[in-house]
């Protein structure tokens, strides 16, 4: 898709690549064919990070946030929604109000059960890991069932469930790794896995996707996680903890939903 120039509106990204909720908009960005300026802010190293985050949000300072016209728009699915309504062609969200309504609900409520639980896998242990993964499952299978006889969430073409939940075809798969637990298990749930492998297709996520080898969630260190419980907790998906990253605040760790 060639991009499309947005005559008098500059439009930035502030973020990280490692984090899950910047690679969202991202994906919406590019899918519209926007062009956009990556402005890379890389929060675990204190001796990179600028003040941009804490000027453009300043309540939570957080990532992402996009800037349009200098004004700043905070948390991912908020700015993905401003996004769809400012440039209208290809559009993410459904044009029927009742069903934009509900995949709004839909992406708030999974992201608080799937989302934060599979990041709660890397530092809990005992009985807690054990009910951790069965909500993470159980999630799971909501999904599938809401992908029977879809290619992507939104029908045959990409839509704002497929850009909320994309996160998973990477990250999800780190934390398996890393956590030695399964989510995405092909017999339990067929339906999901095609779509993930679908979604991975897509241009403007393939060319953004990070290869397992080197994924920033295959380089960490559960052990340190589960020593870090409040800052895992509130961290990126990436949760690469060293010494130095362990004396971050909290409030410099980028968007929590």
């Amino acid at each position: 898709m060639s991009e499309i120039a947005v005559d008098g509106q500059e439009v930035k990204l502030v973020g990280a690549l490692y984090s899950p909720y910047v690679h969202r908009v991202a994906w919406v960005l590019k899918l519209k064919g926007i062009q956009y300026d990556l402005v890379e802010e890389n929060l675990r190293d204190l001796n990179k990070k600028s003040s941009l985050p804490l000027d453009c949000n300043p309540v939570y300072k957080k990532i992402p946030v996009l800037l349009h016209h200098g004004k700043p728009i905070v948390e991912s699915l908020f700015i993905i929604e401003y996004i769809d309504k400012t440039w209208k062609h290809n559009p993410i969200l459904p044009a029927d109000p009742y069903e934009r309504a509900m995949v709004r609900s839909w992406a708030r409520l999974r992201d608080e059960t799937l989302l934060e639980g599979s990041k709660r896998v890397l530092y809990l242990e005992g009985d807690q890991l054990k009910k951790e993964i069965e909500q993470v499952s159980d999630a799971m299978a909501v999904l599938e069932g809401m992908m029977k006889g879809k290619k992507f969430f939104g029908g045959e073409t990409v839509g704002f469930l497929d850009i909320a939940f994309g996160w998973t075809t990477v990250w999800l798969e780190a934390i398996e790794e890393v956590a030695g637990v399964e989510f995405f298990n092909r017999d339990k749930y067929p339906h999901l896995d095609n779509w993930k492998n679908e979604f991975k297709e897509i241009h403007a996520v393939k060319d953004s996707l990070f290869p397992m080898e080197s994924h920033p969630i295959a380089k960490s260190d559960t052990l340190q996680c589960r020593e870090a419980p409040d800052l895992a907790q509130f961290g990126a998906l990436d949760l690469v903890l060293s010494k130095r990253s362990l004396a971050l605040p909290q409030e410099d760790l980028e968007e929590a939903p």
